[in-house]
């Protein structure tokens, strides 16, 4: 056998998409609140890129301080050619070299410069103003937008430095509240904390000879003094365990309002369903907890009226993530006159930015260093790349939405069941751009309607097919089994074989797998687990 080299050319064709084209389809699919915090970033981390100020007529309008020679003209307006700015790689910003060579008397328009500006330096080079007095746009904004939230160990941890406990038991404590999940809960054993535990707190438990008994004493001194109640909990029984006792030891003080009905009678019932009926009680089997207990069904309705009052994720509310609520990107109204539905984007929250041109005009300085022109072309670039995005954005978003708007009529006019299936395909065709496009730009977006805040990505599902020939959704589907089952009988609530023949009688086939398949995406349990109970 014979091995030989040799080389070979070969003609061919690639496309690979630069950076900046990945960035401006990562902008695209960010949600309203997720963009709002990128150009926030970015507004810190770049000085290049400020807030558009507002002068005294109205305008947007640069407040740029100058001074000394910059290169530009002495009413403070850029000359021709004083742009060129020199992006990080000739390949993937071609397009601004092109347009920067071609088009420098458009520098004005794309940096938005202010020909009534007063000059005035710092020793850290052109800052931005307001007409009012001496107040940094971009300082301000930065300062007003929220802080980050504490987590919810930060949380745990500022309490427990609070508790009146032993030292031993504050060390152990810090590690087990390191250990929680997102629900608040202690999923890992105490020998599997203790191997993550720093080295210094492993060198404690060896010297002190501490063991599992520790372990749950600092654990159960969380359950009692750390809020809210239920933190620290090993599963969901104990969870609802300590949040009944904790209340209970409540029962005598003057308590009102909620506190008020989670007392008394229904919280004894609802420990013993807890304690001694879990499992039954998970599988509703309330005649059956009946016969063992000894209390009625209006008893035990009374104990799972207190129980849902409890929480099963009590670490949930302490989370700083960004769950807060959800922000439209866009309004539907309704237009009596034309008789047509129409949309506008509502990223009015966004700050207005640009690119600050006394940086634009330091960056082609012969007279400043080197390094300093690369950096701020550079930043420059990025900023201006940046902006593209964002305005490539509302135009694509806005026209998305417009077209879903015409195509879903119906169901603007009368509800979920109204919706028709909607590929993405026939959408991107209307507008002339990649089904990729349309399906990033639908991407956790959200638009407010006279329905409601509803996901946009909601109205783009496959179908079925009526009787009658017509094309229904499948999210029209799901809203008929879910109005069948709001209005069932709660004591002989509807079985999928049931639904499956009341939506046959309004036109719609359906196959009982797929009815329990809608059922659960829902999130709606079983009919046996759906029944209610009364005696």
């Amino acid at each position: 056998m014979r091995f030989d080299t040799s080389q070979q050319m070969k003609l061919g064709q690639q496309m690979k998409l630069s950076p900046r084209m990945i960035q401006s389809m990562e902008i695209l699919q960010m949600p309203l609140a997720e963009l709002h915090e990128r150009l926030e970033q970015e507004l810190e981390s770049n000085p290049t890129m400020e807030i558009v100020e507002v002068g005294a007529d109205g305008d947007g309008d640069v407040r740029g301080e100058a001074g000394g020679d910059s290169g530009g003209d002495s009413d403070g307006s850029v000359s021709e050619g004083a742009l060129e700015i020199v992006p990080e790689s000739a390949a993937d910003f071609a397009r601004l070299d092109e347009y920067t060579d071609s088009n420098p008397e458009a520098a004005d328009n794309m940096f938005s410069g202010s020909k009534d500006r007063s000059r005035e330096y710092d020793d850290v080079g052109p800052r931005t103003r307001s007409s009012g007095g001496d107040r940094d746009a971009k300082m301000e904004a930065m300062a007003q937008a929220p802080a980050r939230g504490a987590s919810m160990s930060e949380q745990l941890m500022d309490q427990w430095s609070l508790t009146d406990v032993e030292d031993e038991v504050r060390v152990l404590g810090e590690v087990l509240i390191s250990a929680l999940d997102d629900d608040g809960y202690l999923r890992s054993s105490f020998e599997e904390v203790a191997d993550t535990a720093p080295e210094s707190v492993k060198a404690m438990i060896a010297d002190r000879g501490l063991g599992e008994a520790d372990w749950e004493m600092a654990l159960q001194a969380m359950q009692l003094m750390l809020e809210p109640i239920g933190i620290g909990a090993r599963d969901a029984r104990e969870c609802l365990l300590i949040q009944i006792d904790a209340r209970l030891d409540r029962v005598d003080s003057e308590d009102d309002g909620e506190e008020a009905e989670l007392s008394g009678e229904g919280l004894l019932v609802a420990r013993q369903l807890v304690g001694e009926f879990f499992e039954d009680m998970m599988k509703n089997r309330l005649p059956k907890i009946a016969g063992k207990a000894g209390l009625t069904l209006d008893e035990i309705n009374l104990g799972l009226g207190v129980l849902k009052k409890l929480s099963l994720s009590p670490g949930r509310g302490m989370s700083s993530s960004v769950e807060s609520g959800i922000y439209p990107d866009a309004v539907v109204e309704y237009d009596e006159d034309a008789d047509r539905y129409f949309a506008y984007l509502t990223d009015g929250r966004l700050p207005d930015v640009q690119i600050n041109v006394e940086y634009a005009r330091m960056a082609m300085d012969n007279g400043v260093e080197k390094k300093d022109r690369e950096f701020l072309k550079t930043n420059l670039s990025n900023a201006q790349w940046l902006i593209d995005a964002i305005g490539q954005r509302r135009h694509t978003l806005l026209r998305v939405v417009n077209a879903v708007v015409d195509e879903q009529r119906d169901y603007f006019d009368f509800g979920p069941e109204a919706l028709k299936p909607l590929p993405m395909q026939p959408i991107a065709d209307r507008l002339g751009i990649h089904v990729a496009t349309v399906s990033r730009a639908v991407s956790e977006k959200y638009i407010m309607t006279p329905r409601g805040v509803v996901a946009l990505r909601s109205f783009f599902s496959g179908g079925l097919s009526t009787e009658s020939g017509e094309d229904v959704s499948a999210n029209a589907v799901r809203a008929a089994i879910e109005e069948l089952i709001g209005g069932e009988n709660k004591a002989k609530p509807l079985s999928d074989e049931a639904m499956v023949k009341a939506l046959k009688e309004r036109g719609i086939e359906i196959a009982r797998r797929t009815v329990a398949k809608y059922r659960d995406q829902l999130g709606i349990p079983t009919a046996r687990m759906r029944k209610q109970f009364s005696g």
